[in-house]
């Protein structure tokens, strides 16, 4: 019997990162090059120690932490939350507005349910965020890609004469998943007022943002008293405390808007893990300077990488920064078969750029994303020495 699918879903391309996966499990490794998985931007490491320890002393003796939480989250972890955005951002937030998510994926799907329905648009810069463009083809959302320029900057004109009247949402990642570049405060300020003009939500992923190389508020958005009558921000706890497992991501929004998210929460997940609000909340009271200190470590990798691809000849990167780097390789040989080729030849597992990007679009052909925050400065210094083998 043949099986009984949604058409959404058939159309809807395979997870990439599975994908990458089982491209390791057929290929052998090179001798003398153990491998170098630069596929995926997700912690190895577990969360520190003090907040390990805080984590086990919770689940033995809190019973609360069992137990379902309220289905927008604890109300002590979305207070101290809110206290924190506004104090970074240097706006007005409260607990009203923010929700708990199980993830920040989960956090981009919410939202979307309530925002567009099947046959209507969302603009999204590409190369894109696979995950977004997946849940949007799974839902019937037509996701709209919008061509970025020199250094992967997107452009509010751009995003202009892509609206039609079926365009909800505009939906921007900072810094950028696959880029890694970062979009100035004057280009999210441009972005806000296109979308307050034509009335539709902008939408601002910033899972990556403790490893901004800016100090102080990466925008002024939350600066306006009326920031939640459009603006949509998601974030994410998996990045900064290593919490992956735990799926702890975050929302702030209208009041409004958060009761409509509260309805496909409580049909998905009810709730986000007690252990992981737990978790979040003491990370948010406890880890200010140990997160500092994870913030330097990745600039360090970051001045790695852009030093680094300065003397590999023919590579040219056109972003890098918080987990990412995104670059143009120099061989005929597409992307995809490139990328089995450098795990097949030198140890080394990146993304190729097609899954980033439009099915067919020229330009991923061309490219390669690299996941860097889990490489040391030495293993990237190993990273360059393997790429200019490759010829």
């Amino acid at each position: 019997m043949p099986l009984l699918l949604n058409p959404a879903f058939a159309a809807t391309f395979a997870p990439p990162v599975m994908e990458a996966r089982r491209w390791l499990t057929e290929t052998r490794l090179p001798e003398g090059f153990p491998l170098l998985n630069l596929s995926q931007a997700a912690p190895v490491d577990p969360p520190p120690a003090p907040m390990r320890a805080a984590m086990a002393r919770a689940i033995e003796q809190d019973p609360a932490i069992h137990l379902y939480s309220p289905v927008l989250g604890n109300g002590a972890l979305r207070e101290r939350l809110a206290a924190r955005t506004a104090a970074l951002y240097g706006g007005s937030v409260t607990a009203g507005q923010m929700a708990l998510t199980s993830g920040c994926n989960q956090a981009f799907c919410a939202v979307m349910a309530t925002l567009a329905a099947p046959g209507d648009e969302v603009i999204l810069p590409a190369p894109w965020y696979f995950n977004h463009v997946m849940w949007l083809s799974m839902t019937g959302v037509k996701a709209v890609p919008l061509p970025t320029g020199p250094g992967l900057q997107p452009d509010p004109e751009a995003a202009a004469a892509l609206l039609t009247p079926r365009t909800r949402a505009i939906t921007l990642v900072t810094p950028n998943n696959p880029g890694g570049v970062e979009y100035s405060a004057e280009t999210l300020e441009a972005f806000a007022r296109l979308c307050e003009e034509k009335g539709i939500a902008l939408i601002v992923d910033e899972t990556y943002r403790d490893f901004h190389t800016q100090d102080g508020p990466p925008h002024r958005l939350f600066q306006n008293p009326d920031w939640d009558r459009n603006f949509i921000h998601l974030y994410s706890f998996s990045k900064a405390y290593r919490l992956t497992g735990h799926r702890v991501g975050a929302i702030a929004a209208s009041p409004e808007r958060l009761a409509e998210i509260e309805k496909f929460l409580d049909t998905v997940t009810i709730c986000v893990s007690g252990p992981g609000q737990m978790a979040a909340l003491w990370g948010l009271e406890n880890l200010e300077d140990w997160l500092d200190g994870e913030r330097q470590e990745i600039l360090r990798r970051r001045r790695a990488m852009t030093e680094g691809f300065a003397g590999v000849p023919g590579w040219e990167l056109l972003g890098c920064g918080a987990y990412f780097a995104y670059a143009r390789h120099p061989f005929e040989t597409p992307s995809p078969e490139l990328a089995k080729r450098l795990l097949a030849e030198i140890g080394v597992l990146m993304l190729p750029g097609t899954m980033f990007r439009p099915e067919g679009a020229p330009e991923g052909a061309r490219e390669m994303r690299i996941a860097f925050a889990n490489a040391d400065v030495s293993e990237i210094g190993d990273l360059m020495n393997r790429l200019q083998r490759v010829t």
